[in-house]
């Protein structure tokens, strides 16, 4: 089946910061894997995120302090809005 990569994408793609992390729940993660499974562009991304995270988790024994954390993902979230309206 073929998606055209289009504005609903961007709801996806920041849910896929909370798939890779399995905070979602079954429903979402059901609709998650079947919108990676039909769009390219976000299955892309999506492999990207996955690696990143993987290297990150690799090289550090440490854990970030929470407020670090918090604003890490703040600003992840606003460079994948930027994005995705260019």
């Amino acid at each position: 089946m073929s998606h055209d990569h289009s504005d609903d994408c961007a709801d996806y793609l920041e849910r896929i910061v909370y798939f890779l992390d399995n905070e979602l729940d079954g429903a979402d993660c059901d609709a998650v894997k079947r919108h990676l499974d039909e769009c390219g562009p976000c299955l892309r991304k999506y492999d990207l995120q996955r690696t990143v995270k993987t290297v990150v988790a690799r090289s550090c024994s440490e854990s970030a302090p929470e407020g670090l954390r918090e604003r890490v993902l703040v600003q992840l979230r606003e460079v994948q809005v930027r994005i995705t309206e260019v």
